[in-house]
C-alpha cells in the first residue's frame, strides 16, 4: 500500500533529507506532498503546496483535499535565537500551528498519523540532574523555544486520548550540509571557510566551549522520521521517542576538529555576545526506545558529519 506523506516546513533545512530517507525506505511506494508557508517552487523538491500552519482554515482545506496517510510536522522556528527574537511567533507556530494540524486530522483524516517533530530542549534544566535524558525525564524548558515545543508536545498527548494518531519525536542537536549559521557547527565551519579565502581575519569568535551536547547527523535524524512512518501501525498513539546519539561532545572538540582541517592557522577568541545564559553544562539523550521500536541505528560518524558541513561551507564561500 502506498503511503502519502505530507511534510510541513518543506522549505527548511531538514525536509530534503527526510524526503531522501522516505524514498530510500519506501522506494516507489510513497507519495510526498511538500508544503511551505509561502508555497511556490523549490529547485530540489519541485512544487510546494502553500500551507501556513497558523491559518486554521487553510490547514483544514489542505488536509481535506490532500488526504495524507502521514504528516511529518517540520514547520517551526528553527533556532533558539530566532524564537527568542520573536517569542509570540514561536508560540503561535509551535502551539497553535501544531494544534491546527492535529484538529484538522481528527476531523477530516482520523486514520492519518501525525509525526510531530519536537525537541530535546523540552527537558531543559533536568539535564543537570541526570546523566542521560530518557522519555520519562521531567520537562523543564529554560527558554521560549523549549517551552513552546513542550506545550505542543503536551497538547498532542491530550489529543491522543481523544483519538488522534500521533508520535511525539524529540530530536536532539542535529546538523549537516545546508544548516544555517544560527547553529553552532555551521557557524564555526563558515568562519573557517571565510578565513581560508581571506574574507575574514584569522580569528574564530566563540561562545561557551565547555558545554557538552548530543550531536547527530541530519541524515540519521531523517532516517528516524522515515522509520517512524514505516512503523506507525505497530506503535501506540501518543508515544514519545527521543532521537539522540547518547554521546556527549564538547563544543571545544567540535571547534578543534574543524580547525584541524583548516588550510590556514586560526586564532580563537571568546565573544560574550555568543554566551547563552540558558546553557546547561551537559545535555545528552537516551534513545534506546527509538532503537528498539523503530529499528533505528546511527549510520554516520560525527567526524564525517563535521567534514560534510565544512565542505558545504567552503562551496558556499567559493560561490
Amino acid at each position: 500500500m502506498t503511503s502519502r506523506v505530507l511534510i510541513t516546513g518543506a522549505e527548511g533545512f531538514v525536509a530534503p533529507y527526510v524526503i531522501d530517507a522516505l524514498r530510500e525506505a519506501f522506494g516507489e511506494d510513497v507519495e510526498i506532498v511538500p508544503t511551505a508557508k509561502a508555497g511556490g517552487r523549490d529547485p530540489r523538491l519541485g512544487a510546494l503546496e502553500e500551507l501556513d500552519v497558523t491559518d486554521a482554515v487553510r490547514v483544514h482545506e489542505v488536509i481535506k483535499r490532500q488526504r495524507p496517510s502521514h504528516v511529518i510536522h517540520l514547520a517551526g522556528i528553527a533556532a533558539v535565537t530566532n524564537a527568542a527574537a520573536n517569542v509570540d511567533l514561536a508560540w503561535d507556530v509551535h502551539v497553535r500551528g501544531t494544534r491546527n494540524l492535529a484538529l484538522a486530522l481528527l476531523q477530516h483524516q482520523p486514520e492519518c498519523w501525525l509525526i510531530n517533530v519536537g525537541s530535546g530542549l523540552v527537558y531543559g534544566e533536568t539535564a543537570n540532574a541526570v546523566a542521560a535524558l530518557d522519555e520519562t525525564a521531567l520537562l523543564a524548558p529554560m527558554d521560549d523555544y523549549g517551552a513552546s515545543k513542550a506545550a505542543a508536545d503536551l497538547a498532542l498527548g491530550v489529543l491522543a486520548r481523544q483519538g488522534l494518531k500521533v508520535l511525539r519525536l524529540r530530536p536532539f542537536n542535529h546538523t549537516g550540509a545546508g544548516q544555517s549559521e544560527a547553529f553552532i557547527v555551521p557557524a564555526f565551519a563558515m568562519q573557517v571557510a571565510r578565513i581560508e579565502v581571506g574574507l575574514q581575519e584569522a580569528v574564530i569568535h566563540v561562545g561557551n566551549l565547555d558545554a557538552e551536547r548530543d550531536f547527530l547527523d541530519v541524515r540519521d535524524v531523517a532516517r528516524a522520521y522515515a522509520f517512524a512512518v514505516m512503523k506507525t501501525d505497530e506503535l501506540q498513539s501518543g508515544l514519545i521517542l527521543n532521537i539522540a546519539s547518547g554521546q556527549a561532545v564538547k563544543i571545544r572538540t567540535v571547534l578543534d576538529t574543524l580547525l584541524s582541517r583548516s588550510s590556514v592557522a586560526i586564532a580563537v577568541k571568546t565573544d560574550p555576545a555568543r554566551l547563552r545564559p540558558s546553557d546547561v553544562p551537559r545535555i545528552v539523550g537516551e534513545a534506546s526506545r527509538a532503537r528498539a521500536l523503530l529499528g533505528w541505528e546511527l549510520r554516520y560518524p560525527f567526524d564525517e558529519t563535521l567534514q560534510s558541513v565544512l565542505e558545504f561551507c567552503r562551496a558556499q564561500v567559493r560561490r
